[in-house]
């Protein structure tokens, strides 16, 4: 029996270096697509389409764990919440993955040399999108409620980010009097993405919190 419940937390132990690294790809897809979207790097933002391809292959590969420790090892209340938030999870990663793989499309097709584009701004929105996912998987790794917690308020700021730029875009637009209206348009997908993200990793938060306290927002009475 204690040979068996080692078994189960080496592959406990597996599934959050799978989900760690996951995570990472995602943050390391959302750092790119920053740095393409400043330097004009059409390269690179065709890089990041390839690198989705990998937060794909790992979303099975942790499902297929998931599966095996939910059909062969029996888990108790607690485990079983853990495997079934880590399923929950790498959803949201893996369409983590695929905006930012939109927002790479959006870069290799759009005029980013526009003066409309303030990619600092940006740049800012995309950092706190990421923290908000590298802080989610943390939370999961470490079953820290409160970290949790903060990633859940965080997305109040990145949707606040979100409004600030698509005003700041559409009055750009009216004064250059519907000129670079298309690259204006891309720009605010480019943030509605980021800003979903943002809801992704709120996502993930929510589900560490169940397999943490048992209770999941959607839930909760």
């Amino acid at each position: 029996m204690i040979i068996m419940r080692n078994k189960f937390d080496e592959q406990l132990h597996l599934l959050d270096e799978m989900l760690t690294r996951m995570g990472e790809l995602c943050e390391l897809a959302i750092a790119k697509a920053t740095k393409a979207l400043q330097e004009g790097d059409v390269e690179q933002a065709k890089a990041i389409i390839q690198a989705d391809e990998e937060i794909d292959q790992l979303e099975k590969d942790i499902e297929r764990l998931c599966l095996k420790l939910l059909l062969q090892q029996q888990p108790v209340a607690k485990d079983l919440r853990r495997i079934s938030a880590a399923l929950k999870m790498i959803t949201d990663m893996e369409r983590i993955g695929d905006q930012t793989a939109d927002i790479a499309e959006i870069i290799i097709t759009s005029d980013i040399s526009s003066e409309l584009v303030n990619v600092d701004e940006i740049g800012e929105m995309a950092a706190a999108a990421s923290r908000m996912v590298r802080d989610s998987v943390s939370a999961y790794v470490e079953k820290d409620l409160e970290l949790a917690t903060e990633v859940q308020a965080s997305d109040d700021t990145v949707d606040q980010m979100f409004d600030d730029i698509k005003t700041t875009l559409i009055s750009k637009i009216a004064e250059h009097k519907g000129r670079d209206g298309a690259v204006g348009i891309d720009l605010i997908m480019i943030t509605k993405y980021l800003e979903r993200i943002g809801d992704h990793a709120t996502n993930i938060a929510e589900w560490v919190e169940f397999s943490i306290t048992g209770v999941h927002k959607d839930s909760a009475v």
